[in-house]
């Protein structure tokens, strides 16, 4: 797309993916963002440290985007938002109350001229210049799959499920307790920080020969990787990793369950519900982005379990035909920040002058239009 003069001489747009563990943000047309935060503000009226999206009511989740955004605004980008304009990037099934609190707070408390809402999963695969894949998100709170053809999202193959960085957390905290690692009092020693910190420094994807040897009991079991000694932060209690469990955290996003809802099955069935003729397309580009891809071992492991499936399971054998090879898109970027990347490029092209939601649009009706309202659909078909 050109990238017009008039963009370029203008104030370049501020660019947000606001995560439900961290935030990036940064301006268009850059190569990275300039910050990665904590989702995370100190609150105003008792000083108090909290998540942004734990909330009980909308004016709640109003205050806190407030507080939020301006620490973003004046403490880490160091810039007035008024008048400037903005590229949120966004799940399309995405919560409604938060798309509206966001343009809410945006337009009416800190007076922007724009906001572009764009969708994560077709931003992130922008960033590679390939029109078809299937593009999986493995954040905190869930992991989603969107299959993308030549460049439309097919919705109704969008699949997620809830195993991401925090289902991981909690296992290894319940390994250490199972364990008797960790006992008492020193249970409040680990924190979210902590359990991610472990789960970064030690923790690997097995490969899919020891996982399936595992899986037989009656066998020998293999052998596991050693453990290490791990020291916790601002304590001076060192703890020992256990190897079984730096091998095993990750299992959970592939275990066989009759829901059939693991990892490489959501990831099939996605491709299934879509039409025959873009499945080997499909098939042939799968792009892993989100901070929990960035585990060591997981592109391997993850092929090797879709191979495996396409061969041995009679539902995928009927269903799939020919000769398939499942190719990765490798990420021209980290992959946790390759959403906040698209938008970034999305917000250096023509696009944020002809799709942006203006000021004086949204302040008619304080409402941001929505594909899935039909109201909107027929207004702007109807225009």
């Amino acid at each position: 797309m050109p990238l017009y003069e008039t963009v370029m001489q203008e104030k370049p747009p501020i660019v947000l993916d606001i995560g439900h563990a961290y935030t990036k943000l940064g301006f268009a047309a850059e190569t990275c963002p300039r910050k990665i935060i904590p989702t995370k503000l100190v609150l105003t009226t008792t000083g108090q440290s909290k998540r942004l999206f734990d909330y009980e009511r909308n004016e709640e989740l109003h205050d806190q985007m407030v507080d939020f955004l301006q620490m973003i605004f004046f403490k880490h980008l160091l810039v007035s938002p008024k008048e400037r304009k903005f590229v949120i990037l966004e799940n399309v099934f995405g919560q409604t109350v938060i798309r509206e609190t966001l343009a809410r707070v945006l337009f009416v408390h800190f007076d922007v001229s724009s906001v572009l809402f764009v969708p994560s999963h077709l931003m992130a695969l922008s960033t590679l210049a390939a029109p078809t894949a299937v593009v999986v998100d493995i954040g905190y709170n869930e992991t989603s799959i969107m299959p993308i053809f030549s460049g439309v999202q097919i919705m109704t193959a969008f699949k997620d499920q809830s195993y991401g960085g925090r289902a991981i957390h909690e296992e290894i905290k319940r390994q250490l307790l199972r364990e008797g690692i960790i006992e008492g009092d020193d249970v409040a020693l680990l924190t979210e920080i902590v359990l991610e910190d472990i789960k970064i420094r030690t923790c690997f994807v097995t490969t899919f020969e020891r996982a399936q040897a595992r899986l037989n009991t009656d066998g020998e079991q293999p052998t596991p990787p050693p453990s290490v000694d791990y020291a916790i932060c601002d304590s001076n209690k060192v703890i020992q990793i256990p190897g079984l469990l730096r091998e095993t955290v990750y299992e959970l996003m592939f275990e066989e369950t009759r829901e059939r809802d693991s990892l490489p099955h959501l990831i099939l069935r996605s491709i299934l519900d879509c039409t025959m003729d873009v499945r080997r397309a499909l098939v042939e580009g799968i792009f892993l982005i989100g901070g929990g891809s960035m585990v060591m071992g997981l592109v391997a492991r993850l092929k090797q379990e879709l191979q495996h499936l396409l061969q041995h399971d009679e539902i995928y054998k009927d269903r799939f035909h020919g000769a398939l090879e499942f190719k990765f898109f490798p990420s021209i970027c980290k992959q946790n920040y390759s959403l906040w990347l698209g938008g970034s490029l999305c917000g250096a092209t023509d696009l944020i002058q002809m799709r942006s939601l203006a000021k004086e649009a949204y302040l008619k009706n304080e409402h941001v239009p929505d594909w899935s309202n039909l109201c909107d659909n027929n207004r702007h078909a109807g225009s």
